[in-house]
């Protein structure tokens, strides 16, 4: 299946009362109890909607709207990982297709140094495909990263696509390393500041975004659910700021960051820009499937000619680009505070992405 069929206008799709605004409100009646979804092209917002409530008990009381803050979960990629890995790369800095262990030294001799940022970014590195880190390493964060860089592979690179939070992990890492600074002050001096995305940071968030995020899960170590304190487990095993996840954000910030993908600001614009976008919304994974590019996924139902990409986020997130049809889109719901069952989530993203892109 592809998708074909030339989607309606915008601003016909987003109309109050409209198409997207009738789906995603029946969707979210079992994916949810709430959630925010915006559609856009280069010149900004073309329409935007928001349905239910931040979650259930005393969150129940808030509306979601375009301030509501998501924890962004495996988005943390596309925000924060991504753009600081373009910024190395078009400064040089980060070859993509020489082994990492020849030019990193905490990687060499081990059975990570063999990979490529390449493969690292298209998730075909054929590393082992959990983390289970406090299991096998325990809770040191460089006993963690020595234990990521000795793992055995799972595959020869190359091999297969299979999704990992061990790349990004490691790339993360990696970033740090070149750049001399942490992934968060990164972010945010090269993306974050540059394209205005005053909301977006790593967490633990303080009280007044706290008091404004949509909660996700309950934490038994916590004894709480979790609210604006990172919902991944790795993440928090590696204190709160990871390349896999940790990154909070609202539509209103992601609209500005999606809209820049299209139309790359003029000013202040940030130390990644057009080659990188090129470069990575296109499909790096040969004939493997599923198609990918550089940390973006071609969109499930849609041919990987047709450059739709996507990245999801397991708390609910999720975030959609396309250079040909000239138009970007988001959703973010609060999916595992409402439940685990995926599949009306699913569903709906699907058919979000088919109204939006076709």
């Amino acid at each position: 299946m592809t998708g074909s069929v030339r989607p309606a206008p915008l601003a016909e799709l987003a109309a109050p009362g409209g198409p997207l605004e009738r789906l995603v409100a029946t969707g979210l009646r079992t994916a949810g109890t709430g959630g925010v979804w915006s559609v856009g092209d280069a010149d900004g917002v073309r329409g935007r909607g928001r349905v239910g409530v931040l979650g259930r008990g005393p969150c129940g009381e808030r509306l979601m709207d375009h301030d509501t803050v998501f924890d962004l979960a495996s988005v943390t990629k596309i925000v924060a990982l991504w753009p600081c890995a373009g910024a190395l790369w078009q400064a040089g800095r980060l070859p993509l297709d020489r082994p990492v262990g020849e030019y990193w030294p905490p990687a060499g001799g081990r059975p990570a140094g063999m990979l490529t940022a390449r493969q690292l970014l298209t998730h075909t590195a054929g590393l082992p495909l959990r983390t289970r880190f406090a299991e096998l390493y325990g809770t040191d964060p460089a006993a963690i990263l020595s234990g990521v860089l000795a793992a055995p592979l799972h595959r020869p690179p190359g091999a297969a696509v299979e999704y990992t939070d061990r790349a990004a992990v490691l790339l993360g890492h990696l970033v740090e390393s070149l750049a001399g600074a942490p992934l968060d002050e990164l972010a945010a001096r090269q993306t974050w500041r540059p394209l205005g995305m005053t909301d977006t940071r790593y967490g633990p968030l303080g009280p007044e975004p706290a008091d404004r995020t949509a909660p996700t899960a309950y934490e038994a170590t916590v004894g709480a659910v979790l609210r604006g304190v990172v919902h991944d487990p790795s993440a928090r095993l590696l204190g709160g700021v990871s390349g896999n996840a940790g990154a909070f954000s609202t539509a209103r910030d992601l609209e500005r960051f999606l809209a820049a993908l299209l139309a790359p600001p003029a000013g202040a614009a940030p130390p990644w820009g057009e080659p990188w976008i090129a470069e990575s919304l296109r499909v790096q994974t040969g004939g493997l499937a599923p198609a990918r590019g550089l940390s973006w996924l071609c969109a499930a139902g849609t041919d990987p000619a047709e450059g739709t990409f996507v990245h999801y986020g397991f708390t609910g997130t999720g975030v959609w680009v396309s250079r040909r049809r000239g138009r970007w889109a988001l959703l973010l719901t609060n999916k595992v505070h409402y439940d685990r069952d995926f599949r009306p989530l699913t569903d709906l993203r699907n058919a979000f992405r088919r109204a939006v892109f076709g």
